[in-house]
């Protein structure tokens, strides 16, 4: 199975460990030497309409990607829970 990076960015990540919704992929690493992604990048949130900054971005490494299904993409990494189940 082949995805282009565009089709990355419609697929929700999902932590398998515990079901956070981390959000959707928002940007990836390469490593130009070996033409070889490195990671996904989730943005963060911005804080009361953004006035106040944003969370730190979530890098979730190439190897701790488990799952590439046709909407969701999931990962086996530690993810805070929130009371809604998003980060």
């Amino acid at each position: 199975m082949t995805c282009s990076i565009a089709e990355l960015r419609n697929k929700e990540v999902i932590c398998k460990l515990n079901g956070t919704r981390i959000g959707n992929v928002d940007d990836v690493e390469l490593d130009v030497n070996s033409g070889r992604l490195v990671s996904i990048v989730i943005y963060g949130k911005g804080k009361v309409m953004g006035l106040f900054g944003k969370s730190e971005d979530f890098i979730i490494p190439w190897d701790d990607i488990d799952v590439i299904g046709e909407d969701t993409i999931l990962v086996k990494c530690e993810c805070p829970v929130t009371k809604n189940g998003r980060i």
